[in-house]
């Protein structure tokens, strides 16, 4: 019997021949196999991959640290897959989801970011990045039909650390600020916000593991993280931890904490009475305060900007609300400091903003986000510390009341404190009559 290499000697190139065929039919089956696989665990044939339902993203905010969020998927308008983000009692809209091949995105428009994800089975791997691409993304993935917020030992809590309390934050500058924490625990779940005088962190949610706890909360905007511990004494020790850097505070709890009075930290310099400006909206069109328009009517200025989450819950009542009371004689104007301000990017933040919100109020634009464009566009403001500030006009166009930051709806009684408050001034100033209307007095 005649051996293969005998085979080889006598017919080469028969044998060569037979040798290349066989080789190219074994690659074109593993080729073939290969793709079968690739097809079998992406989303091109993506029956098995639904994107409603409940999930838990981690950020990967630098190395060591993750910071989790909670977010739902669920159809609107029909088929439309819409996201919200969960944070304790909030559900907050996040934005349409697109699918695209193996790609879910989400434009969270309101603070111009982009939650770029790649589907893997059920998980997702991605990024949250700028719109226009700027900047550095941060990575993040999700996990669907986990409803938890961090991961935790199972360890009992060691009290419960309910309640109000002073805290102060130790800031990199080296100074110091005062603020006031609140939190609400239920067994391991705390939910909880700081507040201080720029305003408040919102909705904060997280889990309480023996004397430590943990807080997390986004929204679309840069993800939030605190962390500590208590003691049954009532001391809070703990840090906000960030890509930039960490700042330490420390606490003590406090029924009576409080922050110092908001209309007093903001004020008029010397030898003003009002504030004058003449200021362009979207469509360059120039609005002043001594427009017709504005004549013996309470205004409201706000000092805003699109990427500010506290500006995003002022919006979220003064809009509302001016619809409510503007045949009364009141008039809103919202004065933006954005990030851009190219005509094509103001138009669609502001554009955005107005659609989410039902803004039926002027707009207009002032400048950048900075304490020296304010003090520019503004020159009477003296000490401006925060976005938002509300500045109220009475109906001589003279300043009533200047508001510093903005205590929403996460801070509970001061919140609904400042809606009642904000009220009372309107009313009062609304009761008054003008110069014009005031009767002569006779010797």
């Amino acid at each position: 019997m005649p051996t293969f290499a005998l085979l080889i000697d006598q017919h080469p190139m028969k044998i060569k021949y037979i040798l290349i065929v066989v080789a190219g039919l074994f690659l074109q089956n593993a080729a073939a196999q290969s793709k079968n696989e690739i097809k079998s665990n992406s989303v091109e044939s993506p029956k098995s991959f639904r994107a409603d339902g409940i999930w838990r993203g981690v950020f990967n905010l630098k190395p060591g640290v993750e910071v989790p969020f909670n977010f739902e998927i669920k159809n609107r308008n029909g088929d439309q897959p819409f996201l919200s983000f969960l944070n304790a009692d909030e559900r907050f809209d996040g934005g349409v989801v697109k699918r695209k091949g193996d790609s879910l995105l989400i434009n969270l428009d309101q603070f111009d970011n982009v939650l770029a994800f790649k589907i893997q089975k059920d998980s997702l791997v991605g990024v949250l990045k700028r719109q226009d691409g700027s900047g550095k993304p941060l990575p993040v993935h999700a996990s669907k039909a986990k409803q938890y917020r961090f991961a935790t030992s199972g360890q009992s809590p060691d009290a419960d650390f309910s309640g109000k309390y002073d805290i102060v934050f130790q800031l990199q500058n080296g100074k110091s600020e005062n603020a006031v924490g609140l939190f609400k625990q239920a067994g391991n779940k705390i939910t909880g916000t700081f507040l201080r005088i720029t305003g408040d962190s919102r909705y904060l949610e997280g889990s309480v593991d023996g004397n430590h706890f943990y807080l997390s909360g986004f929204i679309g905007s840069s993800p939030a993280y605190y962390k500590g511990t208590f003691s049954k004494e009532g001391k809070i020790v703990g840090e906000v931890v960030s890509a930039r850097g960490n700042t330490p505070f420390t606490g003590t709890q406090n029924q009576n904490a409080a922050l110092p009075d908001a209309t007093k930290l903001t004020f008029l310099k010397d030898g003003y009475k009002t504030l004058d400006f003449s200021l362009p909206d979207v469509n360059g069109k120039k609005i002043s305060l001594k427009d017709e328009k504005f004549k013996n009517k309470v205004v409201i200025l706000t000092i805003t900007g699109t990427w500010c989450p506290n500006c995003v819950d002022e919006a979220a009542f003064i809009a509302p609300w001016y619809k409510e009371n503007r045949s009364r004689g009141v008039e809103v104007i919202g004065i933006h400091y954005e990030r851009q301000l190219d005509s094509a990017y103001v138009k669609k933040a502001l554009g955005r903003f107005r659609d989410k919100f039902g803004i039926e109020y002027d707009q207009v634009i002032a400048g950048k986000p900075d304490k020296k464009q304010v003090a520019e566009s503004l020159p009477g403001l003296s000490n401006f510390l925060s976005f938002p500030t509300m500045i109220i006009i009475d109906k001589n166009g003279n300043v009533a009341q200047i508001h510093t930051g903005y205590s929403g709806p996460a801070t509970g009684k001061y919140y609904t404190d400042f809606v009642k408050a904000f009220n009372d001034e309107i009313d009062g100033l609304l009761s008054k009559k003008t110069a014009v209307e005031e009767p002569l007095t006779r010797n």
